[in-house]
């Protein structure tokens, strides 16, 4: 695979930090995930796919010197702490860099490292928001509307520092030397939401949020209700493709407003409204499927995986514990990602086999373990 042979040491986080770290195995790096003495009662990492995992007590001196000593072997340090965590833990990129030059050390964080709120709580909704990202997002005449925690967390946090961390490894190969990255979520979906800065001036936003031709303003750019209370989503922006929309719906578009008529938008919504209703989702799709109207259906999660078009492609698998889930993506035509299939790892399961991989001896793992800096647990075997 790609990134086979990078190692990656991934400290516990919420949910950004694991996906970034998942990508990363995804495409073939090692990744170890350091759990933190003590460990929480729940396994809070669902995205744990291809990892192994750890438990080291960071607080104390001895926890922190093995850290340093396992990132002196690593490629990536990939953390999720608030501003100034890792440097209190004596930890910072000061000292491991020093340690290891070719380290990268890569910081995943809601605000950054810097700023009024780099050591400010916060989540997915509030980056959004500071992004200015949020205040595109929502119906006409209703409060800005946060969709689930992707933009921001996911988009704008874990893949974008999964980008950086490649490309600083690439920039390694020239240089030889490792750098910090400092990935706030706010920039990431700020960056992400490029399209919207630099399209201001085509016209696309100026009318107020929910009103314009991507934000759920337009009939041709909407979701809509079948009579077997499922949904189809529309985007037939362009004429060519909306001419075909309109014939597929059965309507004349010599008696329909023209298409770009935008005081008459809140009307032909409830007319294609009404003419959705009339069929069911499997009806529009046999009306639909194989035309360029751009209309389709909308998928559950108990769905999408046997969608003809799902199933062509291999777009989604099945884990060892029968589990969904989508294949990683892009695919790469000659080191595609093989995901694992294997259950995801009890926190603490690998400890000591790291430690070993690592230049460990036994007798330094021992002593570890009496001193309660390490611990380790084994599943257990279903009687």
């Amino acid at each position: 695979m790609a990134l086979s042979g990078v190692r990656v040491l991934e400290l516990a986080g919420l949910a950004p930090a694991p996906f970034c770290g998942m990508i990363l195995a995804d495409f073939g790096a090692r990744v170890v995930r350091v759990d933190r003495i003590p460990q929480s009662a729940v396994a809070t990492d669902v995205q744990a796919r291809g990892k192994r995992s750890m438990l080291l007590d960071l607080k104390r001196p001895l926890g922190a010197a093995v850290l340093r000593r396992l990132c002196r072997g690593s490629d990536v340090l990939l953390e999720p702490f608030r501003h100034g965590v890792m440097e209190k833990l004596g930890l910072g990129p000061d000292v491991l860099l020093q340690e290891n030059p070719r380290l990268i050390y890569a910081r995943l964080t809601g605000f950054g490292q810097s700023g009024k709120y780099a050591k400010s709580a916060g989540h997915d909704i509030n980056y959004l928001a500071l992004s200015g990202v949020l205040s595109k997002l929502g119906r006409k005449d209703e409060n800005p509307y946060a969709p689930v925690n992707l933009l921001a967390d996911f988009a704008g946090g874990s893949v974008m520092c999964a980008f950086g961390i490649v490309t600083a490894l690439y920039e390694r190969t020239r240089s030889g030397k490792g750098q910090i990255i400092d990935a706030s979520m706010v920039e990431g979906v700020a960056y992400l939401s490029s399209f919207l800065w630099k399209s201001q001036s085509l016209g696309l936003w100026n009318r107020p949020r929910g009103e314009n031709l991507l934000d759920g303003g337009a009939p041709f750019c909407e979701t809509y209700k079948t009579s077997d209370g499922k949904f189809m989503a529309v985007g037939a922006l362009e004429p060519q493709f909306y001419e075909q929309f309109i014939k597929g719906l059965g309507l004349d578009s010599d008696k329909l407003p023209s298409q770009m008529s935008f005081s008459e938008w809140s009307e032909m919504k409830k007319k294609f409204a009404s003419t959705f209703a009339q069929k069911t989702q499997a009806e529009w799709c046999s009306i639909f499927d194989g035309t360029d109207a751009c209309v389709t259906p909308v998928l559950s999660f108990d769905e999408v995986a046997s969608h003809q078009h799902n199933k062509q492609r291999n777009s989604f698998i099945k884990n060892d514990q029968e589990e969904i889930s989508p294949r990683p993506a892009p695919l790469l035509s000659r080191t595609p990602a093989v995901p694992s299939f294997k259950r995801d790892p009890f926190i603490g399961e690998h400890t000591e086999e790291i430690l070993l991989e690592y230049g460990f001896t036994k007798q330094e793992i021992a002593k570890l373990y009496s001193d309660k800096i390490i611990e380790t647990s084994k599943p257990k075997a279903n009687l």
